[in-house]
C-alpha cells in the first residue's frame, strides 16, 4: 500500500471504521476478579446447553410472530434470527472461510486497532466493551438496538472479568441479532481483561460475536408494541419490518470526542438508516433505510435481465437503487458476505474499513468452491425465503387505539383512493390494470387514469399487493411524471458497478443502464451558482420503488429517513405522529427544511492524523469532506498534493464556512477553493430532504402536470393510513 501522508486519510477513510469505547459507560472489566487461570469458554457460559433452531445453536420462541408458520417457515426463521453466517461451532471453524462471520469480527477488531497503532488514533471494533451489561436498562434509548427477553442484566462479571447479560440461551448476547460464541483460539493463561479492552486487542478473547440478519431488521411489532422499549416480549417483535430506531451512528461512533470531526459523521446519521458500504468503503456518505420485507418471493414484481453470463432471468430489484438484481437468493447471500461469510476471501478481494486499495469482484463459483460458508449459508436460503415472504402487512386498525386515527367519513376515503389511484398506483402497486406491464410508460400515461381508478377501488387492490412496481427510475429525467429527485448519495453508490466488489451480484442489465444526465444541485456556498453534476453511466443514478405496505408505521420518509421528525417512540401514538409530519411535508414541500436539512458539524470540530490537524468550524457540511474519494486522489499524485496544500492553512475552512453563512466575502482564495472541494467531492449533493413532488409542488400553471389541491391531499393522507 501507498504511505499516504494526508489529513484526510483517517478523517474519510475511517468513515469506514467502527469505533466502540466506553467513554460515558463504566469500564466492562471494571470490578472483575483477576484470576491467574480461567475456565474454557465451552466449559463455562455454554455448558450443557444443547437446545437447537433448525440445526443452529439457540432458543427462538416458536409463537410470537403473530400467525401461523409452515415448518420451512420455521426453519426460515431460525436462519433469519440466529445464523451468523457459517457454522462456529463446526469440526473446523478455524479453517479458511469456515466458522461464519464471528472469525471476520474477530479479524476485524484486530485489524482496526492495528490502525489505531499506526495512525495514533483511538480506532478499536471491540463488541464485547459495547455489550456491557451494565447499560442493558439503556440500550434502545442510546443505540435503537433491542434487547432479547430471555436475558436480565448481570449482577456481576463473569469469570474473564466482562460483562455480559445472563442469558436462558449462552449463544445471545443480550441484544437480538448479536450472537457470541466460544472462542477456540482463547488462551486462558494468556487473558488479561484489562490489557485487551485498553492496550492489546490481539489478544484472543474468550468468546466470539456474530451477526445475524435480525441485528438491523428484527423490529417492535406496530400493531403490538412493548410497553417498555427496553424490556420487550416476544411477541413485539416483528422479525423483517426493519428497525427504524436503531442508531447506527450512535453505535459506531462510541468513544469519539464531540470535537472530532468524525463523531459528527456518525453523529448526525439518522436512525433506522445503514451505511451499508462502511465495510467495503465506496468514500460516500449514504446511510439507507432498513429495508421493511414482505412478499419477497410472491407478490413482488419480477423483471427480465440479462445475467452476467449472458442468460436471462426474471429477479426482483434488491437494495434502494435495485443492484442485486441476480435473484432474491443471491440478494441474501450478498448481505452474508457483507458482514463476514467467506471472511478471508472477502477481505483478499477488499481494502477492508480502508478502501485504498483496488476492489476486486467476489467470485461466486469461487466461494461455492472454496468457502464452507457459503455452502451451508446457500443450503438455508429457500427456507429464510419462506419465511421473508411469510409477513402479512401491519394494519393500523389491528393496533391497540388504532381505529381513532382513522378516517370515519367514506367520501373523503373513497376521494383518498381516487387520488391514489390517479397520481400514486402507477409506481406504488404491483397489480395492474387489464392490459397493462410495468416495463412500459402507459400505465403513466392520463389515459390509464381511469383504469387505475377502477382498480384501486376494487375490493380486493390491497390483498396481497406490495405496494410498489419494484422497478428502477431516474432520479432525473425531462418526463416529469417519473422524475424522483431525492438526494442522490445512495444512487451513485458504485459497489456493484463494473469491476468492484458485488460485481457478479448485479445484473448484467444494471450495469448497462445509461447515465441520466447532466444536473444542477443545490450549492450551499452560492445558491445562485447551483453545482454542475453528470451522473456517471453503468448502474448509477437510479432509485427503485419503495414498498407502501403499512407506511403509517415507517416514517420518516425517503430513502434516507430525511423527511419527516424522528421521535424515538414505537407506540402506535408515535408512529402516527411521526407519519402525519412525514406525509405532510411530503405533500406540502413548502414545510421541508429544504437547505436546513443539510448535514453540518454543529461546532468548532478537528479532522487529526498524526501530528496533523486541520480545524473544521461549525456550520461545515459533512458530505463536503466525507464524500471525497480517498481511493482516487491517493493514485493521483497531482491531486493528493494539491488537495493537501489546499487544506494546509487551517484559516481555509474557517473562511469558507463564514462565507457559507454570509458573515465573510469569497476573496480570490477560497473562490479556488470551493471547486477543487467539489472536484474531489463523489456527489455533492447537500440537501437531504429535496425530492418526490411530482403532482405536489409544481407551479399550477405548468402544464405538464397537475398539482393536487389541499383537499386531495388530506384525503390521501387518510388512505394512506389503511395500507
Amino acid at each position: 500500500m501507498k504511505k499516504i501522508n494526508t489529513v484526510l486519510l483517517c478523517p474519510i477513510a475511517i468513515l469506514a471504521v467502527m469505533v466502540s469505547g466506553c467513554d460515558s459507560q463504566p469500564e466492562p472489566g471494571e470490578s472483575a476478579s483477576q484470576e491467574s487461570s480461567y475456565p474454557e469458554p465451552f466449559e463455562y457460559r455454554f455448558a450443557g446447553y444443547d437446545k437447537e433452531c433448525a440445526g443452529i445453536p439457540g432458543y427462538l420462541d416458536p409463537y410470537h410472530y403473530g400467525y401461523d408458520l409452515t415448518a420451512e417457515e420455521k426453519r426460515g426463521a431460525c436462519t433469519w434470527y440466529l445464523w451468523a453466517g457459517g457454522d462456529p461451532m463446526g469440526e473446523n471453524p478455524s479453517q479458511s472461510n469456515a466458522g461464519g462471520n464471528p472469525h471476520f469480527w474477530r479479524e476485524a477488531e484486530a485489524r482496526t486497532w492495528k490502525i489505531a497503532k499506526v495512525s495514533g488514533l483511538q480506532v478499536n471494533l471491540n463488541f464485547l466493551a459495547f455489550l456491557d451489561s451494565r447499560v442493558r436498562d439503556e440500550r434502545f434509548e442510546k443505540f435503537g438496538v433491542i434487547n432479547d427477553p430471555g436475558c436480565q442484566k448481570a449482577s456481576k462479571p463473569d469469570a474473564y472479568g466482562l460483562w455480559l447479560d445472563e442469558c436462558q440461551d449462552p449463544y445471545s448476547s443480550g441484544v437480538m441479532g448479536l450472537r457470541v460464541f466460544p472462542n477456540q483460539n482463547f488462551d486462558p493463561e494468556k487473558w488479561d481483561v484489562q490489557k485487551y479492552l485498553e492496550e492489546d486487542a490481539t489478544i484472543e478473547p474468550p468468546y466470539l460475536t456474530g451477526l445475524t440478519c435480525g441485528i438491523c431488521h428484527i423490529a417492535f411489532n406496530p400493531v403490538n408494541p412493548p410497553k417498555d422499549p427496553e424490556h420487550p416480549e416476544w411477541e413485539n417483535f416483528a422479525g423483517a419490518f426493519g428497525n427504524q430506531y436503531i442508531k447506527e451512528g450512535a453505535l459506531f461512533g462510541q468513544g469519539l470526542k464531540k470535537e472530532d470531526f468524525l463523531y459528527w459523521v456518525y453523529a448526525k446519521q439518522p436512525a433506522g438508516t445503514s451505511d451499508t458500504s462502511r465495510i467495503s468503503m465506496d468514500f460516500i456518505d449514504n446511510p439507507n433505510a432498513i429495508n421493511s420485507i414482505f412478499y419477497i418471493t410472491s407478490a413482488r414484481p419480477t423483471y427480465e435481465e440479462v445475467m452476467n453470463d449472458g442468460t436471462t432471468r426474471k429477479v426482483p430489484h434488491i437494495l434502494k437503487d435495485g443492484a442485486d438484481s441476480i435473484g432474491a437468493g443471491g440478494a441474501a447471500l450478498r448481505v452474508y458476505v457483507n458482514i463476514g461469510t467467506c471472511g478471508d476471501y472477502r477481505m483478499s478481494i477488499d481494502d477492508t474499513f480502508l478502501g485504498i486499495k483496488p476492489q476486486h469482484p467476489f467470485d461466486l463459483a469461487k466461494a461455492e468452491a472454496e468457502c464452507e460458508d457459503w455452502r451451508l449459508t446457500a443450503a438455508r436460503m429457500d427456507d429464510a425465503a419462506a419465511f421473508l415472504n411469510s409477513p402479512p402487512p401491519f394494519k393500523l386498525q389491528d393496533a391497540p387505539g388504532g381505529e381513532q386515527y382513522l378516517t370515519k367519513d367514506e367520501e373523503q376515503l373513497s376521494l383518498g383512493k381516487k387520488v391514489f389511484a390517479q397520481y400514486c398506483a402507477r409506481c406504488h402497486s404491483s397489480k395492474l390494470p387489464e392490459g397493462y406491464s410495468h416495463e412500459g410508460m402507459e400505465k403513466h400515461a392520463d389515459a390509464a387514469k381511469d383504469d387505475w381508478v377502477k382498480l384501486v377501488m376494487s375490493d380486493d387492490f390491497l390483498e396481497r399487493n406490495f405496494l410498489s412496481d419494484d422497478r428502477r427510475y431516474p432520479l432525473y429525467s425531462d418526463d416529469p411524471s417519473i422524475a424522483i429527485g431525492t438526494n442522490a448519495a445512495r444512487a451513485v453508490a458504485s459497489n456493484a458497478t463494473e469491476g468492484h466488489v458485488w460485481q457478479n451480484f448485479s445484473s448484467k442489465t444494471y450495469k448497462e443502464l445509461p447515465s441520466v444526465g447532466k444536473v444542477a444541485l443545490y450549492n450551499p456556498f452560492n445558491a445562485d451558482k447551483p453545482i454542475q453534476y453528470e451522473f456517471p453511466a453503468g448502474g448509477r443514478g437510479y432509485y427503485r420503488t419503495p414498498s407502501l405496505i403499512s407506511v403509517w408505521a415507517t416514517a420518516p420518509f425517503l430513502h434516507n429517513n430525511m423527511l419527516g421528525i424522528y421521535n424515538h417512540d414505537p407506540s402506535v401514538k408515535g408512529r402516527v405522529e411521526a407519519f402525519m409530519d412525514a406525509a405532510e411535508k411530503l405533500l406540502w414541500p413548502e414545510k421541508r427544511l429544504g437547505p436546513d436539512s443539510i448535514k453540518v458539524t454543529p461546532m468548532d470540530t478537528y479532522l487529526r492524523f498524526r501530528s496533523l490537524e486541520v480545524r473544521v468550524p461549525a456550520g461545515t457540511p459533512i458530505k463536503l469532506l466525507a464524500n471525497i474519494s480517498l481511493d482516487k486522489v491517493a493514485d493521483k499524485k497531482e491531486l493528493l498534493k494539491d488537495l493537501k496544500e489546499s487544506l494546509k492553512d487551517p484559516t481555509h475552512l474557517v473562511k469558507l464556512v463564514k462565507a457559507l453563512k454570509g458573515q465573510e466575502q469569497f476573496d480570490d482564495e477560497l473562490k479556488k477553493l470551493v471547486p477543487k472541494l467539489l472536484r474531489y467531492n463523489q456527489i455533492p449533493d447537500f440537501v437531504e430532504d429535496k425530492g418526490h413532488n411530482t403532482h405536489i409542488c409544481r407551479d399550477p400553471s405548468d402544464e405538464k402536470i397537475t398539482c393536487l389541491s389541499d383537499e386531495e391531499k388530506r384525503a390521501l393522507i387518510e388512505y394512506l393510513k389503511f395500507l
